[in-house]
């Protein structure tokens, strides 16, 4: 089975960056959309940004000019550099993947275990 393993969370101060990375490993022919979602106590779990296969790439406008993700196709591995951090970007970070594994006939959609990113005030 496809594992997607995170890294890179932490504690940081207002103002400050964070790089998450996201690795996807095992039986993998090919992974479309790749992106990061985040999930506050309390709050709804919200898409942070996708990237597409292509490169192509959305944003939620919380993060718009802050946050960029991209990917490197070779180690299917998806990052997320963010800046100007926030209290309001505390949750915990999910990565996921859509992928298509060597002995399956379709894409499915893979999580990462969550990373934690608390940013203080």
């Amino acid at each position: 089975q496809v594992q997607l393993v995170e890294s890179g969370g932490g504690l940081v101060q207002a103002g400050g960056s964070l790089r998450l990375s996201c690795a996807a490993s095992g039986s993998i022919l090919r992974i479309a959309d790749m992106g990061w979602y985040r999930q506050a106590p309390g709050k709804q779990r919200e898409l942070v940004a996708v990237i597409s296969s292509s490169g192509s790439t959305n944003y939620a406008d919380s993060v718009k000019g802050r946050f960029t993700i991209s990917r490197d196709n070779a180690q299917n591995t998806v990052y997320l550099q963010m800046n100007s951090l926030i209290p309001e970007d505390t949750a915990v970070y999910y990565c996921n993947a859509d992928v298509l594994g060597t002995n399956t006939d379709r894409f499915y959609r893979f999580w990462g275990q969550g990373t934690q990113v608390t940013v203080s005030s």
